[in-house]
C-alpha cells in the first residue's frame, strides 16, 4: 500500500488538531474565570492570588521539563549502546 492510500485518522488532519487547542484552550480560560467566582477555603495566604492554581501548574510542569532535560545528560545511553 502506497502512503496516500491509508486512511487517515483523526490526528492526522491538522485541521482537527487546531479545533482541538482552541477547545483546551477556551476550557483552561473558563477553569481560570471560574477560579475568581467560586469560593475557596484556602489554608495559606499565598493561595488568594488570583489564577493561583493556574501559575502553580504551570511552573511546576514547566520545572519538570527542565529537570528532565537534565536527568537526560545523566541517564542516557549512547547510541550503540546495546550493539555488540
Amino acid at each position: 500500500m502506497k502512503k496516500n492510500d491509508e486512511p487517515q485518522d483523526f490526528f492526522d488532519k491538522p485541521e482537527n488538531i487546531k479545533k482541538i487547542l482552541k477547545v483546551f484552550y477556551v476550557i483552561c480560560g473558563l477553569l481560570v474565570a471560574i477560579d475568581f467566582v467560586v469560593h475557596r477555603h484556602v489554608y495559606h495566604d499565598w493561595e488568594n492570588i488570583p489564577a493561583f492554581y493556574a501559575i502553580y501548574g504551570f511552573i511546576g510542569c514547566v520545572v519538570l521539563v527542565l529537570i528532565a532535560k537534565e536527568m537526560r545528560k545523566v541517564l542516557m545511553r549512547g547510541e550503540d549502546y546495546y550493539d555488540d
